[in-house]
């Protein structure tokens, strides 16, 4: 007999044919399972509309995050970002349901937690700061959730970017409070041992900038007692750890789109674990 299954996958990013066959490949079941996104569902790839339309299909089995990509997409279709280069968003600007489709982006999380007794799975789509614990970070999340949902969402959007202030201190308010959490959440790769984030360098986690480090390996960061499941960090790929799971495995790059079923626990609390990857050809992308 078949029993539910958790699953978590790596950055989508308009991928659909991808995600298709990831989730014929892993059998998975609406009525069953839930699917865990780390943000970035869209852009880069050929049909983020489909992959927007796809989630939206399947209600509460697919929980999701949202990623630069994605917060990107609400600023350019609200009219206080421009579009980029490179950026394949056309499908859902263009679109009749295209409000549908930002109307239910604007209400997925920041941050997401699953609790079992003794232990914590967080997820976040690129990273947490070594100050905050998870309880910390949900509660931080829920701030940016709450300004994407609200009235006020075009302010939000508009002052959104940017690297200031580099670090977090509870003393922040506003826009600058909003802007750190956001980047942390969303951006962040390296950071120094004080917190500080650094931007510039999207290299793999061996080539830290000086005096900066991975933002997992910072020493006696909060989270370190729990696994931290993220995507965004495509040059680290995929990174199986105690306390970290990374699963951006760069499928808009010729990589694989990774889902990692979790099958619960063990005796030290850790997270049992199976891994499913797809590759990406061209037709997958564009």
């Amino acid at each position: 007999m078949n029993t539910m299954a958790l699953y978590l996958i790596g950055d989508v990013q308009g991928c659909d044919t991808a995600l298709e066959r990831l989730l014929d490949t892993v059998s998975f079941s609406k009525s069953r399972d839930t699917l865990y996104f780390l943000g970035d569902l869209v852009n880069r790839g050929p049909d983020s509309a489909g992959v927007l339309r796809r989630l939206m299909a399947l209600g509460d089995a697919a929980q999701c995050l949202l990623g630069n990509h994605d917060l990107h997409l609400l600023a350019v279709a609200y009219g206080v970002r421009p579009a980029q280069r490179g950026d394949t968003l056309a499908s859902v600007l263009d679109a009749q349901d295209r409000n549908a489709m930002l109307e239910w982006l604007r209400q997925q999380a920041m941050a997401l937690k699953i609790e079992q007794p003794g232990h914590t799975l967080l997820m976040v789509h690129a990273g947490v700061l070594p100050q905050w614990n998870s309880a910390t970070t949900m509660a931080l999340a829920g701030e940016v959730e709450s300004a994407l949902r609200s009235t006020k969402l075009l302010d939000f959007l508009t002052h959104m970017y940017g690297s200031q202030p580099m670090a977090w201190s509870e003393e922040l308010t506003g826009a600058d409070r909003l802007r750190v959490i956001v980047n942390a959440l969303t951006r962040m790769r390296f950071c120094n041992a004080q917190g500080e984030m650094e931007f510039t360098s999207k290299a793999s986690a061996d080539a830290a900038p000086a005096g900066y480090m991975p933002w997992f390996d910072v020493p006696g960061r909060k989270t370190v007692q729990d696994t931290v499941a993220f995507g965004h960090w495509s040059t680290l790929g995929k990174l199986d750890r105690q306390d970290v799971f990374a699963l951006d495995t760069g499928c808009i790059w010729g990589g694989c789109l990774t889902a990692l079923r979790l099958d619960g626990p063990r005796a030290d609390q850790r997270w049992e674990h199976h891994s499913f990857e797809v590759n990406c050809d061209a037709a997958d992308r564009l």
